[in-house]
């Protein structure tokens, strides 16, 4: 038989707090969770793997009702498969289409960081006025 973990090392393993851990389990979004000696929480090995794949669910945007839905698919056995394979691949190229705008909004704020160190390189700045000109300029009024 695998090792039981507490609610601690659980937490600790996920990244999810004691009290989400609580919460996911209220929400139905983990599968029962046995009890040891003085009703603490004792996670097996199948529910901490279930939990780590929830996590990453919903670190890529997955709604809880789509998360839940998984999770009953789960419990309903096998013949749930094709749907949550169906689920998990809407889900992929919804993360995958986001990922491809985030791309394309890295390179824009690579332009625009290129834009700037151009200018600074050629010390000019946006108005096409060089930095330096405009410090000479001050410098001659104060002089004046």
């Amino acid at each position: 038989m695998s090792e039981l973990l507490g609610i601690a090392d659980v937490s600790e393993r996920t990244g999810l707090s004691k009290d989400t851990l609580r919460w996911y389990e209220n929400e139905g979004l983990i599968p029962h969770v046995s009890r040891g000696t003085h009703g603490r929480r004792r996670y097996d090995e199948p529910t901490i793997r279930m939990i780590e794949l929830l996590v990453r669910l919903r670190r890529t945007g997955m709604p809880v009702k789509q998360m839940k839905a998984f999770v009953e698919m789960v419990s309903a056995g096998a013949e749930t498969h094709g749907r949550r394979m169906q689920l998990l691949t809407d889900h992929r190229e919804e993360v995958l289409s986001r990922i491809r705008e985030l791309l394309l909004d890295v390179d824009a704020i690579e332009e625009k960081i290129d834009h700037y160190s151009r200018l600074i390189a050629e010390g000019r700045d946006c108005g096409e006025t060089p930095i330096r000109d405009a410090n000479v300029r001050s410098e001659q009024r104060r002089t004046e």
